[in-house]
């Protein structure tokens, strides 16, 4: 059995680049940073910050245009890649990025900037299942997503302050 699955979840270091094939498919470039914390034998706090480039094809491509901005958070699924190129100078390099096949859009950067500070969009899933065939398949993306503002969900809650007996387990909404 073979597994190649990447999940994370970070702020976004610059707005997504979104770029046509010949073709006509949409493909977003993002790169976001996620922060590693830890403790030094000494007793120090520590913390790494790694970069990460996400590459995103079809709807999915579009949707991270459309509302994926610089220090956002956003969850993303999908599976390691590495791909050669000849840089500028005529060396051949290496990168690996995630090819992206789910993503969920986080809450906006605080202080300031877009939307001001009051704003708090519910969690968004957008998926596509994954291409089949070889590597001219494009992805397509999942048509059971409903449109990012299409579904307003209510998500149940328990007030403690208002039980007089014991929560059970029937009632935990998870």
């Amino acid at each position: 059995m073979n597994v190649n699955k990447a999940i994370l979840v970070g702020r976004l270091t610059r707005d997504p680049d979104i770029r046509t094939t010949q073709t006509g498919q949409t493909v977003a470039t993002i790169g976001i940073a996620t922060n590693h914390h830890w403790s030094d034998k000494a007793g120090q706090k520590q913390e790494k910050t790694e970069f990460h480039t996400i590459v995103l094809w079809g709807r999915l491509a579009e949707i991270a245009g459309q509302y994926l901005t610089k220090g956002m958070e956003a969850y993303f699924e999908g599976r390691l890649q590495t791909r050669s190129f000849v840089g500028k100078d005529g060396v051949e390099r290496k990168t690996t990025e995630i090819v992206g096949e789910s993503m969920q859009i986080g809450s906006r950067p605080q202080g300031g900037g877009q939307g001001g500070g009051g704003y708090a969009p519910r969690q968004n899933d957008y998926s596509q299942p994954p291409a089949t065939g070889g590597s001219s398949a494009a992805p397509r993306p999942a048509a059971s997503r409903p449109a990012p503002a299409a579904i307003e969900e209510e998500i149940p809650t328990i007030n403690l302050d208002d039980e007089r007996e014991d929560v059970r387990i029937e009632d935990v909404p998870f």
